[in-house]
């Protein structure tokens, strides 16, 4: 019952909170208007040509992942690598982050890269990738503070004061409390069954966390990594084209939203659905582009952009079924 009801949480959360926000950014919004837009306004071949650069960086990442993979000695298919990531992200649009489960579950089974190993490097790609992201969000933070202040300003986060919060003695509190917890669960874990297997895993995850380090080809690794993010990049800049009240944005501007939405997706929703809009909306209204303009904007390229991750998951499982059945009726 306990498991039921996890599992439940984790789908139902994610919904209600990208629910939600939509909900309260489209509370007022005239379809009507999206509608005329993407009938009469909209080229939409730019929307087509958007999905090249985001499979090509799914194409990356599945040559990535073979790399950090390689050191461990274990060397699947470079196909089943690759449609494992289209349908860890298609994956990612029922059930948030369930793609990082599912992708290492797939060269489990197909190629039999232990599960906790696969998890390790995938980990140790996030940590990569992250690295990229907060360097370049920290850059555009710096040359566009005026920017980022006034989107903070709307969701009155500027109001939140952290010398407050730990001038607070609960603060000190909750932090002991919740140390204290931590180390009655360490104690009672050591005592199960369950610690052995636990250790074997974690054992596993840290020697693919450090295949980073002895991987040989170090610079195809960061190659592909850059790579990756301007094939997210161009996804969404390239949709800027389809209407003309956004094609008069620059690609600094471009680039500006970009470094929001990126820090807007860490919250868990579908496809980042609800923090993306919400900052694509904001964003682009403060450069000037109207409230309808910038809403159909968001509801029309999400969508779409959506409906592409889900048919190259489609695919992805498709193929990998006809790959492996070919191997074993062989």
């Amino acid at each position: 019952m306990k498991k039921v009801l996890t599992h439940t949480a984790k789908v139902l959360l994610p919904l209600l909170i990208a629910g939600a926000l939509l909900y309260w950014m489209y509370r007022d919004f005239d379809f009507s208007e999206a509608k005329r837009i993407f009938l009469h306004e909209m080229n939409i071949w730019w929307l087509v040509a958007s999905l090249v650069p985001i499979t090509l960086s799914h194409v990356m990442r599945g040559l990535r992942w073979l790399i950090t993979l390689e050191p461990l000695g274990y060397r699947p298919k470079t196909g089943d690598s690759i449609d494992a990531i289209f349908i860890a992200y298609a994956s990612n649009i029922v059930i948030p982050r369930v793609g990082e489960v599912s992708r290492c579950a797939v060269l489990s089974k197909y190629d039999g890269v232990p599960f906790s190993k696969a998890l390790g490097t995938l980990v140790a790609e996030r940590l990569v990738d992250m690295l990229l992201v907060l360097i370049f969000v920290c850059v555009m933070l710096l040359t566009k503070f005026d920017v980022f202040l006034s989107l903070f300003a709307q969701t009155g986060t500027t109001e939140l004061s952290l010398s407050a919060l730990f001038a607070s003695p609960k603060t000190y509190l909750i932090i002991g409390a919740a140390l204290a917890l931590c180390a009655l669960l360490w104690w009672w874990l050591r005592h199960t069954a369950l610690y052995a297997k636990l250790k074997a895993m974690v054992r596993g995850f840290v020697d693919g966390l450090l295949s980073l380090r002895t991987m040989r080809r170090k610079g195809l690794f960061l190659l592909y990594t850059i790579g990756i993010w301007v094939g997210y990049f161009l996804e969404f800049y390239l949709a800027f084209y389809c209407f003309p009240f956004t094609a008069q944005l620059s690609v600094v501007q471009a680039l500006v939203i970009f470094a929001a939405i990126s820090l807007a997706i860490i919250i868990p929703t579908p496809n980042g659905a609800g923090p993306w809009h919400f900052v694509v909306i904001s964003m682009m209204t403060l450069y000037g582009v109207s409230q309808a303009g910038a809403s159909s904007f968001a509801l029309i390229v999400h969508a779409f952009q959506t409906l592409g991750v889900m048919c190259l998951g489609a695919y992805g499982w498709v193929a990998l079924q006809v790959r492996n059945k070919k191997r074993v009726d062989g």
